[in-house]
């Protein structure tokens, strides 16, 4: 196995899972590495505790099995091979179903397994019938997901000797699909990474939801690549698409599509939350790209904002540490030119994950005084206890300033820094 491969971190969430009566549901776009930690990294850690070879059955549903003619779509042909496969019941069996969104009316036969003493069951998918909001309705309350993203920043680095400001220019320009560690060109990683979007993704989206226009729902990823780390809603994304590119398209269309490509794990949302007034703003977020290699091959790598694809990364690396994110808005009352002024400052995210709440700010340089009053302003509005942090593009040692703002290097964070 492929060190780089290991994906420790989630091998530990699998580990942690086993045995609880829940069916374990790996979700994440596709070629983001679901498959590799079940069949190859899981089944490594299974065999290495002595479990029998024959006792881990695996049925792999996006692709063709050359020693079989079943067809495993079949939810009736793969049940019955399943069970033909659980030969005692007195011995501990694992089934690992990939991509089972294949198998049409999958969940009754996933919970009759699951309901099995002696069965452990853990499956893949990447559409949208494994959004956390579904997983209790489908495996009545039974289903525990594990979300896995493209490789961190600190699994893309390791075991490797470069530079790190060289392993973070190949990163935050080809990205983190663990694919692409076995391409050695550029060329190579660029051809990959749109064949990727023209022959798997934007086909997968279109078939799984019958977009009837194709040339719109990619008009639209088009628009959220264009527009990571800026607030958008869907009245102002059917207007670009509109003035821009010439797509006539309504508001409801464009939610859908929206909706579509969140489903397939390609993007996400954070919503604008009002600090002060804890509250929602309806409709306005920002939106991230799951990959920001992804997002740059769209683009032909034409927009290589590094500002908006550490902020991109950021987002990606809090999400992977499981982390809720939001984005944050403080407003005040303030003098301006002798004159009362109402101002709105934001806060890149708002970071908690039920135990630990942060405020971070993304600031790529804070060369000049005035860039840095510029990203502490809204910082020194809240009045809150919780953590203050900016994350800085240089290479710099975590310190806590006198306002008890703590500034941490990228590098740091990125390879694990504790927030």
């Amino acid at each position: 196995m492929k060190e780089t491969l290991a994906r420790n971190v989630y091998l530990k969430k699998l580990i942690n899972r086993m045995h609880n009566g829940e069916v374990k549901i790996i979700t994440g776009s596709r070629r983001c590495g679901k498959s590799w930690l079940l069949k190859k990294v899981f089944k490594s850690y299974l065999i290495s505790q002595g479990v029998k070879e024959e006792n881990i059955i695996i049925v792999s549903l996006d692709i063709e099995d050359e020693d079989s003619d079943e067809d495993f779509s079949d939810r009736e042909v793969l049940k019955k091979f399943l069970y033909s496969q659980i030969k005692s019941e007195n011995e501990q069996y694992y089934v690992f179903l990939d991509e089972i969104q294949e198998v049409e009316g999958f969940e009754k036969l996933v919970n009759g397994l699951a309901a099995k003493e002696n069965v452990d069951v853990y499956i893949t998918g990447s559409n949208s019938k494994f959004l956390s909001s579904d997983i209790n309705t489908i495996f009545r309350g039974r289903g525990d997901e594990v979300r896995v993203f493209p490789l961190s920043f600190s699994e893309f680095s390791q075991n490797r000797t470069e530079p790190t400001a060289e392993l973070w220019k190949e990163y935050y320009t080809y990205g983190g699909l663990p694919r692409l560690l076995q391409l050695k060109t550029p060329e190579q990683k660029a051809r990959y990474l749109q064949q990727l979007w023209n022959k798997t993704y934007i086909d997968d989206v279109v078939e799984r939801n019958g977009v009837r226009n194709k040339i719109a729902l990619e008009s639209m990823v088009d628009a959220l690549c264009s527009s990571v780390g800026s607030l958008v809603n869907p009245a102002r994304l059917k207007n670009t698409l509109q003035t821009v590119q010439k797509i006539k398209i309504d508001d409801e269309t464009v939610s859908n599509y929206i909706s579509y490509l969140e489903n397939s794990f390609l993007f996400e949302g954070a919503k604008r939350y009002n600090i002060k007034g804890k509250k929602y703003f309806d409709a306005i977020q920002k939106y991230y790209a799951v990959d920001v290699g992804l997002r740059n091959a769209r683009l032909n790598f034409r927009q290589q904002e590094i500002t908006h694809i550490m902020e991109n990364v950021i987002f990606n690396e809090l999400r992977s540490r499981d982390f809720l994110v939001d984005v944050g808005l403080v407003e005040s009352r303030e003098m301006k030119n002798g004159k009362q002024q109402y101002i709105q400052r934001e806060v890149d995210f708002i970071a908690t994950n039920g135990i630990e709440k942060c405020y971070i700010q993304s600031a790529y340089s804070l060369e000049s005084e005035e860039k840095k009053e510029q990203e502490l302003a809204s910082l020194l509005k809240i009045d809150d206890s919780f953590k203050k942090i900016v994350i800085v593009g240089s290479d710099i040692e975590t310190y806590t300033d006198e306002h008890g703002i703590i500034f941490m290097g990228l590098f740091q964070f990125l390879r694990g820094g504790k927030l």
